[in-house]
This record gives structure tokens, C-alpha cells and sequence, in this order.
């Protein structure tokens, strides 16, 4: 269930970062590194913990001072995206004289590889955290076999 898609050439860690792989580099969600340039305000990178409970996975992202309203969370052909869309006007961002952070525009996509029950995910954001909990589908989660080495 974590695998998280970050791109989407269908080709393994080609097409990631400015180098082709997944590490290294600035990424802006699937839109890739240009994002700011073609649509005229970055994405930022929102910071997520995944837990693992007996009965669910729980996505814990990190996104404080949000309004609530304007989170968007999706599923679609297996794959779970949680987005932002701040709705700022100009008045107001002129008003600061200096700005070290916004509560801009994101996304993440995180795949559920047939692990989850999607008619059964529930989300809620309270104190900074979306708590997304995604509960588990029995037919395909198989516990863990410990195999002997001969």
C-alpha cells in the first residue's frame, strides 16, 4: 500500500528528478520540476508518516494552518491523491512585507496496490494533520511467512 507514485513514465525510476532517478533534485509532485514555471506557483512538498495497524494503513500528513475546505482527497484506479488548492487572493498576499512560507498548492499520490477497501476510507484534519485512514482489504493482505535459510 505505501508505494507512493512520484512518477509516472511507466518505466522504472527513469523520468524522476533531474537526473533520472529518484534521488536528488527538487520534485513538484507529477507535474515534475518545471511546475512553477508552468503554472506560475510551486507545489510544495507536504511531509507524510504511514502507520500499520492489524486493521488499516494511516497516512499522518503533516499540513498545518489550512482551511479545511479547500482539501481534496481522491481515489481513481488505485491510487490515492491528497491535494491543496489555497484559495488566496492578491489583496492579501501583498500585505506581508516578508513571507518565509505560504500554505501553498500541493499533491501527493500514494498507490494502494489492491490493499484497501476504498469505500471504506475515512479522512479528517484537526491540530495540522490530515489523518487519512485506509482500511485494509483481508483478501489481500497476507501476513508475513518467515521462511528457514537451509
Amino acid at each position: 500500500m505505501y508505494n507512493e507514485n512520484r512518477c509516472h513514465t511507466g518505466k522504472m525510476n527513469r523520468g524522476c528528478g533531474p537526473r533520472g532517478g529518484r534521488s536528488g533534485g527538487h520534485h513538484h509532485g507529477k507535474f515534475g520540476r518545471h511546475a512553477e514555471e508552468m503554472f506560475g506557483q510551486g507545489f510544495r512538498r507536504v511531509p507524510a508518516n504511514i502507520e500499520e495497524t492489524d486493521e488499516s494503513y494511516i497516512i499522518h500528513l503533516f499540513a498545518p494552518a489550512l482551511v479545511k475546505e479547500n482539501l481534496k482527497v481522491v481515489t481513481k484506479d488505485d491510487v490515492l491523491t491528497i491535494s491543496y488548492t489555497p484559495k488566496e487572493d492578491a489583496e492579501s498576499a501583498e500585505k506581508f512585507s516578508r513571507r518565509e512560507y505560504s500554505n501553498g498548492a500541493f499533491e501527493r499520490a500514494f498507490a494502494l496496490n489492491g490493499k484497501v477497501l476504498s469505500e471504506n476510507i475515512s479522512a479528517k484534519y484537526a491540530d495540522g494533520i490530515l489523518k487519512v485512514t485506509l482500511p485494509k482489504n483481508p483478501e489481500t493482505n497476507i501476513p508475513a511467512k518467515d521462511i528457514a535459510v537451509n
